[in-house]
């Protein structure tokens, strides 16, 4: 069974409430559908309720009627969730009227039901940016204990089975922070380890990347992923990390055992944590391109709980794989 077909189990045996704001979104509808014929989450979806349900039997879509339909127009516990934002937002100079408004949005309304527990994550993003996607996250949900920062991951699946786990890999961060300092960079390789770890069950082995190999080269960028490999290592004792290594010597063996021999890590990467945003985001797209990898995310981690983003240009199958991604990132959470 592949580590995709292994969420998916995990999700059908643990059915998540996954609030869905762009419920009306038509994608966003179909892929609902196919989730609730598979049982693979429980879905809530924020819209209006005739909107949504004309749309549902006008292409055949006979699972939505499963679904959960939140229409802020005529939910009378909207006053509940406007009063919980309220009160998490007054010491930032909010009004209990801006409140009532600002619970209007679905993206904000779908992280107050999260924040009350009537919900176990959200996905959103067809229609909005990042930006508006997250900024509710952030303002209602905060970040972990003990993280200050949000990334985002890729779990690649590659052709190439000789490569991290069997050809699965996770990379980060390849979407959110364009240049983290080495104390942000330490964070994100452990939140990336704990992505690696909690959807994939693999046992994380982290390279941090660099275009040097244990000072095979010396620059102010190599120093700063030196010292966010010393900062993970003090953060999470337990943590299998090693680096700066290049990307050759973190994923074959031969050019590990011989620029890092006597690594844990060198040669056997399968989570690799990138020094900056360009070369994340460029990395996991060249490895797409070129090698015919599937490349499933962004996933965001360092939440308090999952929210994740989706590209304004995916496509039903991405939202599909999304949610029982989010899925999973919520049972590794419970």
């Amino acid at each position: 069974m592949t580590i995709l077909e292994q969420m998916i189990e995990r999700a059908r045996k643990n059915p998540q409430r996954i609030v869905l704001p762009e419920g009306d979104e038509p994608r966003t509808l179909e892929a609902a559908n196919i989730l609730l014929k598979e049982r693979l989450a429980k879905l809530i979806l924020i819209g209006n309720k005739t909107t949504i349900e004309k749309m549902a039997d006008d292409n055949g879509y006979d699972y939505i009627r499963e679904a959960t339909i939140f229409d802020p127009a005529t939910e009378p516990k909207m006053a509940d969730y406007a009063h919980l934002l309220y009160e998490l937002r007054k010491a930032k100079g909010m009004t209990e009227e801006e409140a009532a408004k600002k619970a209007q949005d679905p993206l904000y309304l779908g992280c107050l039901m999260i924040k009350n527990g009537d919900a176990d994550g959200e996905l959103a993003g067809a229609r909005g940016t990042t930006a508006d996607t997250i900024r509710p996250a952030f303002q209602i949900l905060k970040t972990k204990p003990n993280c200050k920062i949000v990334s985002g991951a890729f779990l690649m699946f590659t052709p190439a089975k000789q490569l991290g786990e069997d050809g699965f890999l996770v990379f980060a961060d390849c979407a959110v922070n364009p240049c983290p300092n080495a104390e942000e960079l330490a964070q994100i390789a452990i939140s990336t380890a704990e992505t690696a770890r909690g959807l994939s069950q693999i046992e994380p082995r982290v390279a941090m990347l660099s275009f040097s190999t244990k000072g095979s080269a010396k620059h102010e960028l190599v120093d700063k992923v030196v010292e966010a490999t010393r900062l993970a290592k003090e953060l999470d004792p337990n943590l299998n990390i090693d680096g700066e290594l290049q990307a050759d010597a973190a994923l074959v063996e031969s050019v590990g055992l011989k620029k890092a021999p006597g690594s844990s890590v060198a040669g056997k990467a399968n989570v690799l944590v990138f020094p900056d945003l360009q070369a994340g985001n460029i990395g996991y797209k060249l490895v797409e391109r070129f090698s015919g990898a599937d490349a499933i995310g962004p996933i965001l981690q360092g939440i308090a709980a999952p929210v994740n983003d989706l590209s304004r240009g995916c496509k039903v199958q991405d939202i599909v794989q999304m949610v029982i991604i989010t899925a999973n990132q919520a049972i590794s959470i419970n």
